[in-house]
């Protein structure tokens, strides 16, 4: 049983609390001391903690907020969602369907910081599609992922993981190679939209709540414009560099 201890940290002020992670799958347990940015509602950085500080939600209920990404990658020819099952392993949200990847910037990486043009959430996009799906980098160029907008939301994973995030939505259409990394996920598929609401739909499957959330209020709709701007038989997301204001931080619940 994992045991909660305060301490604090010398980015800031208030008293984090922290975790032994000893009885967690020892990759994932890795992974965990990556840093964050730490940003405010107006995602705007005030520093940076690591992943395990971050995720427990005693930390979350103080207001800890970090930045993160959701990339949805599209199949062009045909305009199918590209989803993943999240491995047993990891650490939140543990065998849940979502979309095609969703992780976090790092402070750790210099680039992955810049706010210019979303550029330092596409790096790490494209970073963790081959980390997670095996997927080369030079079939995910930074500069084909068209970024939507920005949601801020709130969701427990059990009760002691959660996530908070500031999360950049960014589609991308690729023809793309999947080499599943195992420890991070169990299952993936393409879907279109029908295959999605049933799966939605069909008892037992569980999903991750920014996906729901997502799909609740945007993806539907922002996919329907996306088959309906094919170009010479085939979907581009940078078609859709218009349907959303990416200005503002859209808080949802």
């Amino acid at each position: 049983m994992a045991t909660v201890t305060t301490t604090t940290t010398s980015s800031a002020e208030a008293a984090f609390a922290t975790i032994d992670l000893s009885g967690y799958d020892a990759e994932q347990s890795r992974l965990m001391d990556e840093r964050c940015i730490v940003v405010d509602e107006q995602d705007r950085p005030i520093g940076a903690l690591d992943k395990k500080t971050c995720h427990l939600m005693e930390n979350i209920r103080k207001g800890l907020l970090h930045r993160a990404f959701s990339a949805f990658v599209f199949r062009p020819s045909d305009g199918k969602l590209l989803l993943q099952q999240r491995a047993s392993e990891k650490i939140t949200f543990p065998d849940m369907w979502t979309n095609t990847c969703c992780s976090h910037p790092l402070d750790d990486f210099e680039e992955e910081k810049v706010e210019k043009d979303q550029l330092g959430v596409r790096v790490a996009a494209s970073r963790k599609l081959e980390h997670e799906l095996g997927i080369p980098r030079e079939q995910t160029p930074i500069d084909k992922f068209q970024y939507l907008t920005r949601i801020h939301y709130l969701a427990p994973s059990d009760g002691m993981w959660g996530e908070h995030e500031v999360d950049y939505i960014l589609f991308l259409t690729a023809d793309v190679t999947v080499t599943a990394n195992a420890n991070e996920i169990r299952d993936h598929k393409y879907v279109d939209k029908a295959e999605l609401q049933a799966m939605f739909e069909e008892e037992g499957n569980s999903f991750t709540p920014w996906f729901k959330l997502i799909a609740r209020d945007f993806l539907f709709g922002w996919w329907d414009e996306l088959l309906a701007r094919k170009q010479n038989g085939v979907v581009n997301a940078k078609t859709l560099e218009d349907v959303a204001d990416g200005s503002k931080v859209v808080k949802m619940t």
